[in-house]
């Protein structure tokens, strides 16, 4: 399922004293089966963005285009959009309600009237892809750690079969061992399922590691887009909009001003270990 953005423009509070423009004249594609990573400072205009997506926002001006069809053109199909493009928002676990991890992760199906062997296909289909095991279902999500409800929730968007997953910092507050769990979630679903995902996310390192492509967002525009070395080989204008390249970017730039051949280009943690271990090694050669 592809998204288009034509023209997006969003102004809050639009005529009074309040008025703030949030987006400006936004142009975007997002291709099939893409996963697309969305960073930016705050207030740079990433979470708005994204609720345009599945029409949670009507745009002040411009299009979304979901398959080619203005999603605003037919309100009778904003409930299908909807259904198609799941939306997590950040510390989804807050909207955790029911009594046991089943019933929450069943309430989107269920309301969808689907018969109830669809919808117990569905909540194990999607608690298995999230790492929850069958013996966890009938617990209460309020028992669970804080990377587990994490995941309930995000079952719970998947047990509806969306074509695109929009995350908004999936892995906010957690731990280091709950965040790298959720990201590694993120990772296998996107190439499991093959559908669309679009990842925002203060960290660098974790988009660095995860996307095909990064928009960087500032002052309601798009401000760099491409892939993630093009986008981290340009730390200067990152850091003049406030961001920063991963720090495993500046710890290969501080060695190769040392001296060592470590190649361009090379941005995750694994990437750079790699690296370093070779250069050592060349060292100890010569």
């Amino acid at each position: 399922m592809s998204i288009e953005v034509q023209g997006l423009s969003c102004v809050y509070s639009e005529g009074t004293a309040f008025e703030k423009r949030a987006l400006d004249d936004i142009h975007l594609t997002i291709a099939d089966g893409e996963f697309l990573g969305i960073i930016g400072h705050t207030g740079s205009g990433k979470s708005t963005l994204i609720q345009h997506f599945n029409a949670l926002m009507k745009p002040t001006a411009g299009k979304v285009l979901v398959d080619g069809e203005d999603i605003h053109a037919d309100k009778s199909k904003l409930k299908s959009v909807r259904q198609k493009i799941g939306l997590v928002f950040q510390y989804p676990e807050h909207q955790l309600f029911e009594m046991t991890v089943y019933k929450d992760v069943a309430f989107g199906p269920e309301n969808l009237g689907l018969p109830k062997d669809e919808v117990e296909n569905r909540v194990r289909e999607a608690t298995k892809l999230v790492g929850i095991p069958a013996e966890m279902l009938e617990k209460s999500p309020f028992e669970l750690s804080g990377g587990q409800k994490r995941r309930v929730a995000i079952a719970g968007v998947l047990a509806m079969h969306p074509r695109v997953l929009v995350l908004d910092e999936p892995a906010a507050g957690l731990d280091p061992r709950g965040r790298d769990e959720i990201l590694q979630s993120v990772k296998e679903m996107h190439a499991t399922l093959g559908i669309t995902v679009v990842l925002v996310s203060h960290s660098m390192e974790d988009i660095a590691k995860l996307v095909d492509r990064i928009i960087v967002m500032n002052k309601g525009r798009i401000a760099i887009t491409g892939s993630p070395a093009d986008v981290f080989g340009q730390a200067r204008r990152l850091e003049e909009m406030g961001l920063a390249a991963p720090q495993a970017a500046y710890l290969l730039d501080a060695l190769r001003g040392k001296g060592f051949n470590i190649p361009e280009g090379l941005f995750t943690t694994d990437a750079a270990a790699g690296a370093i271990l070779q250069a050592l090694d060349s060292e100890a050669r010569a």
